[in-house]
């Protein structure tokens, strides 16, 4: 199914790299909305191993930034929950350390999608006034990053504001080709290039409410296309 890939002198956290031939578990073994049925083909990762992996970023990022306050600019709306859990496990771990790292979030909500396919147009929705990150620790957390040509333009539009840190955790990073920049500081898992929902990710608003990551059917692409 997977490995561990820890870099060697780049300063990044190691990966879980999901391989190309993993199908993912049958849904026979989970319980998810009955509605769905049809609309996914596998559960690709689990809640649960979700939320240990997410624990153990929490734990990379208080030993990278310690003691010093970071502003958490959540990517909505496919990060909410990935950020809603990670900010959680960093509160957890700072109660059980001699370590305080104070916390403040904030949101930006970026859509690049159409259906299944990552568009050429980024737009920011909502305030793009991030004037609060001069001066700050940024972890900018993000729930999936493929071509990385949206997290590219944001590290821009984030940057103008004159930050003193800029890090980026990303729940998933895809396989792909056409790669624009590096990868997250942090990173949950590297999977191939499928498109997943779940865990907050979505196809047209649809599957946020699936608390496990799978992988969306032909007829569920159909049925909720637009």
């Amino acid at each position: 199914m997977a490995e561990y890939v820890q870099p060697r002198g780049t300063g990044i956290e190691g990966r879980i790299v999901i391989k190309d031939d993993w199908l993912g578990y049958s849904l026979e073994l989970f319980t998810y909305p009955e509605h769905y049925h049809e609309d996914i083909e596998s559960v690709y990762i689990p809640h649960g191993v979700i939320m240990d992996r997410t624990e153990r970023l929490a734990r990379h990022i208080m030993d990278d930034i310690g003691d010093h306050d970071m502003v958490v600019l959540c990517v909505l709306k496919g990060g909410y929950k990935f950020c809603s859990d990670l900010v959680e496990f960093i509160k957890v771990q700072c109660r059980n350390s001699n370590k305080h790292l104070e916390t403040r979030v904030e949101f930006i909500r970026l859509k690049s999608y159409l259906n299944d396919q990552s568009t050429e147009d980024l737009h920011i929705i909502g305030s793009q006034d991030l004037s609060v990150l001069r001066g700050k620790n940024v972890l900018i957390v993000e729930a999936i990053v493929d071509t990385g040509k949206t997290m590219k333009a944001l590290l821009k539009h984030v940057g103008s504001f004159e930050p003193k840190m800029i890090k980026v955790a990303g729940l998933l990073v895809k396989r792909v080709s056409n790669v624009v920049g590096s990868l997250p500081d942090y990173v949950g898992f590297e999977i191939p290039n499928r498109f997943v929902v779940g865990y907050a990710l979505d196809y047209n608003e649809y599957f946020r409410d699936l608390n496990h990551i799978c992988v969306i059917s032909e007829i569920g692409k159909v049925k909720y296309k637009i």
